[in-house]
């Protein structure tokens, strides 16, 4: 899988549709899976369904931080259910995350940033899951977030978390959507959404984290807002900052 060229998919591939995308990634790669936060990039698996008829093929994981919300919890698994798939979630380690809970408690983002925290809940245990994977999928959208996302190919080599010796592929087929477009879809065939959607939320993360936004705000600005908005990464999709 070393041979594939990320950069070369990703100039032939930038107009294409999401779902040819999503196609051509379980084409190219056995060891591949979705990345499912709970979000709107719940079309992502809605879209493998259409394209792969095999569902045992599709392999789907989620973080659990343990500070999610009640909906998305609901969500989660109201999301396994409608499409009758297994979805692998990954929580923290325990030694760690009881050691800097022990030291810093449970709200320290507040004071000195959200970045140790989503390192322990969030950057850790994504890391422990791509270490058994060739390529994975996310529903990173270049309108996410302007100061980090604006440059997101459909397809990237990952190196956040891969390395020359174990090359990870990342790819984005939302990458050129618009949240209008996502909605739209989500309507049109009828997608199941996190019910927090529905009380102002946009981008959801951990509840102490994520608030509703005003209309005409940005989506990421519900997202960490007691810190400059250039900031608004966790971790996850840390090779944005380096663009």
């Amino acid at each position: 899988m070393s041979q594939f060229n990320a950069n070369q998919f990703a100039l032939e591939n930038d107009t294409e549709s999401p779902k040819k995308i999503i196609a051509q990634a379980f084409e190219q790669f056995d060891n591949i899976a979705i990345s499912f936060s709970g979000a709107e990039d719940v079309l992502l698996i809605e879209l493998a369904c259409k394209v792969i008829k095999d569902r045992s093929k599709i392999r789907v994981f989620s973080l659990d931080t343990g500070r999610l919300h009640p909906e998305t919890y609901r969500f989660i698994d109201k999301v396994r259910q409608h499409y009758g798939i297994t979805i692998d979630i990954m929580t923290p380690e325990h030694n760690a995350l009881q050691n800097f809970v022990r030291e810093k408690g449970l709200f320290s983002f507040f004071e000195d940033g959200h970045q140790e925290c989503c390192g322990v809940r969030k950057v850790a245990p994504l890391r422990r899951k791509l270490s058994t994977l060739d390529a994975w999928i996310t529903g990173q959208r270049k309108d996410q977030s302007p100061g980090t996302r604006n440059n997101v190919p459909v397809a990237e080599n990952d190196t956040a978390f891969g390395t020359p010796e174990s090359p990870l592929v990342k790819f984005n087929p939302l990458a050129n959507w618009s949240s209008e477009q996502v909605w739209d879809f989500i309507r049109m065939f009828d997608v199941p959404y996190n019910e927090l959607h529905e009380k102002g939320f946009t981008s959801i993360g951990c509840e102490p984290c994520t608030r509703a936004v005003l209309p005409n705000q940005h989506e990421r600005e519900g997202r960490w807002w007691w810190e400059e908005s250039t900031h608004k990464e966790c971790g996850l999709h840390s090779g944005n900052l380096q663009k």
